[in-house]
């Protein structure tokens, strides 16, 4: 299979998912539609960490700390915090929010990737998983600008969200739930495509190559410093976006909202949608999402061998079957969903250019 007709297939594929996406709600509960929309915030996140980690070799365990950022920066604009006695009043609309929770999140990431260009590996992994454990701390301590530990609350604010009130767009009326499923899904769409032209291009090839070989990288001429840092501040912008539109979508945000535990499912979505890839994320998002809900079903737990089979409703039960979902599923596909269509496309390839003529 040549390159262009590869690009082809991935273009018709990606039209076609736009246009499943679109006519989606049309088949769904109302209710559903909320849930999908946060797969698609979960995408956004994903998309930008795979570029960290799949694509730079850099392990973050700290992404669910720039989700904070991003989340508490939508709430606080769309708030404002006078009612916290600090200097912003008013309000912003939700939507405008989000490049600032992007950039303010992206500004971060640059900032922490400069002192951990001396970290790699394990080291790396444990550094950017002080800023998860620290943030809650963080929100607290500035309790003036954040709520501390009561958090923000956006119920008030129907007139700058259509998370809470329809929304009016081109003459149709869409619930609170279609308009939070149809802007979490544009914002994914669009960021995939940008990920997309990014590492397509020669910045992609220098992420690649300073994962497959640092020294290699630099007798090639790229800059380890640039494309690392680089590499963070769109990871982290990424992770902001998401994190204003949890925020959005809640219409609420406080320490509890971006648990510790956030980060290492993130990172377990990336392993799931395949390292390195970018079509098998959806997959990721969707696993972590809601495998957590399955598993708290008694149903589920069910479905475990006679001499294994765990009460999820009881303490502890949930994480049990998680766990052991995770390991089978990686079992499996070691390579995550992303490498299992890798493979279908070059055993399809082979099979194709093997044929006797």
């Amino acid at each position: 299979m040549t390159p262009r007709t590869q690009r082809l297939i991935g273009f018709v594929a990606f039209a076609a998912f736009v246009v499943f996406v679109a006519v989606l709600p049309a088949f769904v509960s109302d209710f559903k539609a909320r849930d999908y929309s946060y797969v698609g915030i979960y995408l956004i996140a994903l998309l930008g960490l795979n570029i960290l980690t799949g694509y730079t070799g850099q392990i973050s365990l700290g992404h669910g700390a720039f989700m904070a950022i991003g989340g508490y920066t939508t709430a606080i604009l769309m708030a404002g915090n006078e009612e916290f006695g600090g200097p912003i009043s008013g309000g912003m609309k939700d939507v405008w929010t989000l490049p600032i929770a992007g950039l303010v999140a992206g500004l971060v990431g640059l900032a922490f990737g400069i002192p951990a260009l001396r970290l790699s590996g394990l080291y790396l992994a444990l550094a950017t998983f002080a800023i998860a454990v620290a943030m809650p701390s963080t929100v607290k301590r500035f309790e003036e600008f954040t709520g501390g530990g009561s958090g923000i609350q956006l119920f008030g604010t129907p007139e700058l969200t259509g998370s809470i009130s329809n929304v009016e767009i081109l003459g149709v009326s869409l619930t609170p739930n279609d308009w939070m499923y149809y802007l979490a899904w544009s914002i994914a769409l669009v960021a995939f495509a940008v990920a997309w032209l990014i590492l397509r291009g020669r910045t992609g090839r220098a992420f690649r190559a300073v994962r497959d070989s640092e020294t290699a990288a630099v007798s090639s001429g790229v800059s380890l410093a640039r494309y690392k840092t680089l590499a963070f501040g769109i990871s982290a912008a990424y992770a902001g976006v998401a994190g204003g539109l949890f925020a959005i979508a809640s219409a609420f945000v406080n320490p509890d909202a971006f648990p510790i535990a956030l980060s290492i499912y993130l990172l377990v979505g990336i392993v799931v949608g395949g390292l390195g890839g970018l079509s098998g994320l959806v997959f990721g998002a969707i696993f972590i999402f809601y495998l957590p809900l399955w598993a708290q079903g008694q149903d589920l737990g069910s479905l475990l061998p006679d001499r294994i089979i765990v009460e999820t409703q009881k303490p502890g039960g949930a994480a049990i079957v998680y766990g052991v979902i995770l390991i089978l599923l990686m079992f499996v596909i070691p390579n995550g969903v992303g490498g299992l269509f890798r493979r279908v496309g070059q055993l399809i390839s082979n099979r194709r250019y093997s044929r006797p003529k």
